[in-house]
């Protein structure tokens, strides 16, 4: 998971919510919202990393708090992530994401900054996730199944090919860190904070 830096939201969000009774289901230019979130989301779900693409059938809109129990907070832009679609239709062990979270709560948005997500967790050379709080472990577990065998694969072939990549040429941790990390792109690689928590590791221990 990455920190997500919030941008302008769509001027149609904008005026839709001065309408009577406007809603989250009457708006009708959810395309400019897809758009908005995958361009701040340099093209990654907020959760497990994986592509999105902004349209319906690669990506949903994720009310961090959910419409049912927060109402009032449905046309937030603050409250919406751009998430993939999380194995939705298949047997609940096998989703994550927003589709797995449903209306349950979660105590970390990706895109709150004094959250700070990247500090949360560790990812490990078998491609699972593990926050630093046990309460926030549990949460990514159970409510997000980020740790679903398929997204440890992933991101465990992900890391792999980078250090195999690494054996071949040069290495310089600092140009790896900016091509992976997003300062210097905007659309960044899947499962790329994978990459950023390993380069940064290796840098804390070149500078000691």
């Amino acid at each position: 998971m990455r920190n997500i830096v919030k941008g302008r939201e769509p001027r149609s969000l904008t005026e839709h919510r001065t309408k009577a009774n406007a809603d989250y289901d009457n708006y009708n230019h959810k395309d400019d919202l897809r758009q908005s979130l995958v361009q701040e989301q340099k093209g990654l779900c907020c959760y497990c990393m994986s592509r999105i693409k902004p349209d319906r059938k690669h990506m949903k809109i994720e009310h961090w708090q959910c419409q049912d129990n927060y109402p009032q907070r449905q046309l937030d832009y603050n409250n919406l992530l751009g998430a993939c679609l999380g194995g939705q239709g298949q047997p609940q062990r096998d989703q994550h994401c927003d589709t797995r979270k449903g209306n349950s709560d979660l105590s970390f948005n990706p895109a709150d900054p004094s959250c700070n997500v990247e500090q949360m967790f560790k990812f490990l050379g078998n491609g699972k996730i593990e926050a630093v709080d046990p309460a926030i472990d549990r949460e990514i577990n159970e409510i997000l199944n980020l740790n679903w065998y398929r997204l440890a694969e992933n991101r465990k072939a992900v890391l792999d090919s980078f250090k195999q990549r690494l054996g071949i040429g040069g290495f310089n941790p600092e140009r790896e860190l900016s091509r992976w990390d997003g300062s210097q792109t905007d659309k960044l690689p899947e499962y790329s904070q994978v990459i950023v928590y390993w380069l940064k590791k290796k840098l804390k221990r070149v500078s000691r």
